[in-house]
């Protein structure tokens, strides 16, 4: 990131992780958005507006937790996510957040759309996301009150859907994040076409409190 060697690190990998998801079919365009936490505590984060495709370090900007641009000094042009309220927020309510990432893939946005919840209904999925994904109450895009409730509904979890939106995941850095976005992505998938057979059968009560402290563990490693 130009005049900015602090943050360089961070911002190769939100970058990197950027262009995954892009790869991946996870976002498309210039929807959804990506941030990483530098360890100063500034946020690095994806710019609006931007195509990820197109996308260079030199796209990217770092603010502070109150939301106002520290690098570059001077962006015409450019401006921070517009869901920079979700992004903030997460960082705020978690400590051990160190990595978001907002998109709308597919198979996880039916089930936001439809305001109901994944289950989790194979063991990885527990693991990596703690549980269930819940779906958050409606709040509109880039406001402060759909911040506040993913906030809400990721307590414990890896990941929320938004409700009518899309999906916010968070995690120890920004490939970890990226993994729980495919997994939930795929898992809806699955659950989606297990209905067909009769409905996604949840994991056993014990197991989910076992695969619960897994994910503690999970949450922590970088």
């Amino acid at each position: 990131m130009s005049g900015a060697p602090s943050s360089a690190p961070t911002a190769g990998k939100v970058l990197h992780t950027a262009k995954a998801l892009l790869r991946k079919g996870l976002v498309e365009g210039t929807a959804g958005n990506l941030s990483a936490r530098r360890p100063d505590g500034l946020i690095v984060t994806t710019p609006s507006a931007v195509d990820y495709e197109a996308m260079t370090l030199d796209d990217l900007l770092v603010v502070d937790l109150d939301g106002n641009v520290v690098e570059p000094a001077a962006a015409p042009g450019r401006s921070p996510t517009s869901e920079l309220h979700l992004h903030l927020a997460c960082y705020r309510a978690y400590d051990d957040v160190q990595a978001v990432i907002h998109a709308h893939p597919v198979w996880a946005t039916m089930f936001a759309s439809a305001r109901q919840a994944l289950p989790a209904c194979i063991d990885e999925f527990a693991m990596y996301v703690g549980g269930d994904v819940r779906c958050a109450e409606y709040g509109q895009s880039g406001s402060e009150a759909l911040a506040a409730n993913a906030v809400a509904a990721l307590e414990g979890r890896g990941a929320a859907l938004l409700a009518n939106h899309g999906l916010v995941a968070v995690g120890p850095s920004p490939a970890k994040v990226l993994h729980i976005v495919a997994l939930v992505e795929r898992v809806a998938q699955i659950a989606w076409g297990a209905r067909a057979l009769g409905g996604p059968v949840a994991l056993p009560e014990q197991a989910q409190t076992d695969f619960a402290g897994v994910y503690e563990i999970m949450r922590a490693l970088p």
